[in-house]
C-alpha cells in the first residue's frame, strides 16, 4: 500500500513536468512543419552560370567544324561567362526547360554590339545553317527586347505596326521576323550592367529590360526548349543568367 501511494505521488509530481515538455515538443512539431511548408512554397532557382566554367552548356558553332585554327568564342574569364563574339555561333543548355522566369545580367565590354539570347530553342542550324530552331530576345544595342522568330512564331499586339506588312511576315530565311520592342532608352550605357528579364509560360514569352515592360507575346509556336547565348560579332560579359520556375505571368 505504501509502495502504491508512493508511486501515486511521484506520477503526480512528474505530471507538471510531462506537460510542459509535450507543450515544447507540440511547439517544435508547429515550427518545422511550418518552416517545411515555407520552404516548399517557394520556387527553386537554378543558377544556369556557375561562375567557374561551361558545365550544363555546349557550344555549336559552325566554323569549328572545319577550321582547325577556330577558337571556342566563349569562354570563363573573371567569373563571369563571356561572348567573345567571334566565330559565330552559340552557347547551348543541355537541360530543356518551361514555364520560367529567367534573369539575365549582361553588359557589352567595349562597343555598342549584337547579341542575344534564345528560349524554346530546339533544332540546331535550322536558319542559315546557324541559328537553331528558337525565338529570340534581342540584345543588340538600342534595340533590346525585340523579339527574332527563328522558325517559330509569335503574336503581339500592334503587329503590322511593329513588324512590317503582313504579307512579308515569316519564319524562315528572307522574310520579315523581327517584332520591335515597346520603349527607346530602356538600355544602360554600353560597358554598365544590364538586367533583362524574360518570362515564358505557356505560350506566352513577357520581356523587361532594366525594370522597363518591352516586350509581350502570346501564340508562341513553341513552349518549351533549350536557352542559348549567341557569339554574333561582339564582346558580352554575362554575371549571371538565373532561372526560377513559375506558374503564371507576372503583371
Amino acid at each position: 500500500m505504501a509502495r502504491r501511494i508512493s508511486t501515486l505521488r511521484y506520477l503526480a509530481e512528474l505530471e507538471p513536468f510531462l506537460a510542459i515538455n509535450l507543450m515544447k515538443f507540440q511547439f517544435l512539431v508547429a515550427v518545422v512543419t511550418f518552416g517545411f511548408i515555407g520552404c516548399t512554397s517557394e520556387p527553386a532557382s537554378i543558377s544556369l552560370f556557375n561562375g567557374t566554367d561551361l558545365s550544363g552548356w555546349h557550344v555549336d558553332v559552325p566554323e569549328m567544324d572545319s577550321v582547325a585554327t577556330a577558337i571556342n568564342p566563349f569562354i570563363v574569364r573573371d567569373g563571369h561567362l563571356v561572348s567573345l563574339g567571334t566565330p559565330e555561333g552559340h552557347l547551348i543548355t543541355d537541360a530543356v526547360y518551361s514555364n520560367y522566369r529567367l534573369e539575365v545580367t549582361y553588359r557589352f565590354t567595349g562597343t555598342p554590339g549584337n547579341c542575344g539570347v534564345l528560349i524554346h530553342a530546339s533544332t540546331p542550324r535550322a536558319l542559315y545553317a546557324m541559328f537553331p530552331k528558337s525565338i529570340e530576345v534581342q540584345m543588340m544595342t538600342e534595340n533590346a527586347g525585340d523579339f527574332w522568330v527563328i522558325v517559330e512564331d509569335i503574336t503581339v499586339p500592334d503587329m503590322i505596326e511593329r513588324r512590317g506588312p503582313e504579307e512579308e511576315w515569316g519564319i524562315t530565311e528572307g522574310k520579315k521576323r523581327r517584332i520591335l520592342n515597346l520603349t527607346d532608352g530602356s538600355e544602360s550605357p554600353v560597358g554598365e550592367w544590364n538586367t533583362m528579364i524574360v518570362e515564358a509560360v505557356g505560350d506566352q514569352i513577357k520581356v523587361w529590360m532594366n525594370g522597363d515592360l518591352v516586350n509581350h507575346g502570346t501564340g508562341a509556336t513553341a513552349q518549351s526548349g533549350q536557352i542559348a547565348v549567341q557569339a554574333e560579332g561582339s564582346e558580352v560579359e554575362f554575371s549571371s543568367l538565373v532561372l526560377t520556375p513559375i506558374t503564371a505571368i507576372s503583371e
